[in-house]
């Protein structure tokens, strides 16, 4: 299904998208593709979902997604409409891909593999050997699990069922622990931090997450980071494009109130500003959102009693900021662990609370992109994981401000506080207010063993025979990479629904 285009549909359906972050926008693009009419309908007033950007004095933010992982992903999704990437914007392969922060020193990860294994022997003896079996390990992963697995629907186990898939399945390690899976290779701290951070970023303790998952660090350690000049905004920028050649027609400011369910299928949808008639419809907004607000209760698939035993990533505290000099010590990512892992991982996914040491990562496009800050300045984009559900005021906000800049300013050993010149916070009531995000979460459902594949929320609702969902809180998960899989996966279900 993944290589090639839908198939044309039968006849015109009037379709409606509810949300234009990648899944809404990769799905509207196929279904308007293949002959229907399509319509993307976005409470925000501008498209991209979590992927929006907005300028300030010179400077260009982009208000989520910062690391481009998985260039296939999007290769893949471009070559569906006889694209490719670099018909839309120019990916640069950043070197190094990113930087760790120790108490006392900087771990910079080269973008050729093999110095990253020679930085590794640097700091454990034969972990080089190691590292060459675990990665090769996560690309067998990543190589099964993007080709031949994520683009399942995920509607039952039967989908697993053929012989080489259940075998490859067996070798993906869904039931060993990613923490034990790592401590198997490598003892030293600083390179178990190194292999666990996407995780404690995308999803739960390491230990509740299944090894499948170390096709992250393929991905990162392997593949390499990347950047698209001019931003992500320029990402969802290409997908915007993609949907409007092939048809798609945006309604921002448009919020969704009501579906309107006649014999178990959407008739219509009712927005602050208007009623519309449809034949099927795609929510890309939240999943329990749209369950829980705009369906009937007869209509939905999941109680609030299912959300509530759900396992959630991480929300976050973020701030934009605009500064007016260069910071000469800082990398395009950087990553502060100079305080425990362990105790912050606690903190987000077992006590829920404000962490007291947080880790966290600041991310400077002006280090590579001279087009998003003005003449020498810098543009800063510092976040924190913490658990969904906080109360966030602006005195914690600035609580927290200060707790990050002193350890940024004792790292970069130069005062950054007076120098900004534009700062704006963003957590989990904006989170709440702008994506309508259960509780406020940032990433989506944790990737832990119960919430993979099959035990996700379904992409097809069990009691309206016209919905289908995408995004981040169905298969296969969090991350802009699976977002715009499931988008996809949606597209292909529906139109398989149309064709009946």
């Amino acid at each position: 299904m993944h290589n090639g285009r839908l198939p044309k549909s039968d006849k015109s359906h009037e379709i409606a998208v509810i949300g234009s972050g990648f899944a809404g926008m990769a799905a509207a693009a196929m279904l308007a593709e293949s002959g229907n009419e399509v319509t993307v309908f976005e409470k925000n007033c501008n498209i991209g979902g979590r992927a929006r950007t907005f300028s300030q004095d010179g400077f260009v933010f982009d208000m989520g997604p910062s690391w481009y992982w998985m260039p296939d992903v999007y290769d893949s999704f471009f070559s569906l409409f006889g694209k490719s990437t670099s018909d839309f914007y120019e990916l640069k392969k950043l070197d190094p891909g990113f930087a760790v922060i120790f108490e006392n020193e900087v771990m910079d990860i080269p973008a050729n593999f093999d110095a990253v294994c020679d930085l590794f022997e640097s700091i454990e003896t034969g972990s080089a050997d190691q590292l060459r079996k675990f990665i090769a390990e996560g690309e067998f992963k990543y190589t099964v699990g993007m080709n031949d697995m994520v683009y399942k629907p995920g509607h039952s186990v039967t989908e697993f069922f053929s012989l080489k898939l259940f075998k490859d399945a067996l070798k993906l390690q869904l039931f060993t622990s990613f923490s034990k899976h790592v401590r198997r290779y490598f003892k030293d701290p600083r390179l178990l931090a190194l292999i666990e951070f996407p995780v404690l970023f995308l999803g739960a303790m390491p230990k509740d997450t299944p090894a499948l998952y170390s096709l992250m660090n393929f991905a990162g350690l392997k593949q390499g980071t990347f950047y698209p000049m001019g931003g992500f905004g320029k990402v969802a920028d290409s997908f915007r494009q993609i949907a409007e050649n092939a048809g798609v027609n945006f309604l921002t400011c448009q919020n969704i109130e009501k579906l309107e369910v006649t014999s178990d299928v959407i008739s219509h949808l009712h927005t602050n500003k208007k009623s519309i008639r449809t034949d099927a419809v795609i929510g890309s907004a939240d999943y329990h959102h749209i369950e829980q607000n705009l369906l009937g209760k007869n209509h939905r698939t999941y109680d609030e009693a299912y959300w509530e035993n759900r396992t959630f990533a991480p929300s976050c505290l973020l701030f934009y900021l605009g500064v007016n000099k260069k910071i000469d010590k800082l990398r395009h990512h950087n990553l502060f662990f100079d305080e425990h892992f362990d105790q912050h991982a606690v903190e987000i996914y077992k006590d829920k609370k404000w962490p007291e040491r947080p880790l966290f990562y600041v991310c400077c496009p002006s280090k590579t992109d001279p087009s998003v800050a003005p003449e020498g300045s810098e543009n800063l984009f510092v976040l924190m994981p913490i658990a969904i559900d906080l109360d966030d005021p602006d005195s914690i906000r600035e609580k927290y401000f200060d707790v990050l800049m002193d350890r940024l300013e004792k790292f970069v050993g130069e005062d950054i506080r007076s120098h900004v010149v534009y700062k704006k916070s963003y957590s989990v009531s904006d989170f709440i207010s702008d994506y309508n995000a259960y509780k406020g979460n940032a990433y989506g459902l944790a990737n832990t063993l119960m919430q993979t594949a099959i035990f996700k929320p379904k992409l097809k609702s069990s009691k309206v025979k016209n919905l289908f969902y995408a995004g981040q809180l169905t298969v296969p998960g969090p991350g802009v990479p699976p977002s715009i899989i499931s988008g996809r996966i949606a597209a292909t279900e529906l139109q398989k629904y149309l064709n009946k």
